[in-house]
C-alpha cells in the first residue's frame, strides 16, 4: 500500500487514463462553422 504522506507523480496520460486524440479542435471548428451557416441561412431566407 502506498504511503499517504508521499506525493504521487503521474504523467499526463496516466492521470487521464488513456490517450487524448486531437480530434476535439476539429469537431469544435466544424460545429462553429455549421452554426454560423445555419444562422446566416435563417437570417437571409
Amino acid at each position: 500500500m502506498a504511503d499517504p504522506n508521499e506525493p504521487t507523480h503521474l504523467t499526463g496520460e496516466e492521470a487521464r487514463g488513456g490517450a487524448t486524440p486531437h480530434m476535439t479542435r476539429y469537431i469544435l471548428g466544424m460545429s462553429l462553422v455549421l452554426v454560423i451557416l445555419i444562422f446566416a441561412y435563417l437570417l437571409y431566407r
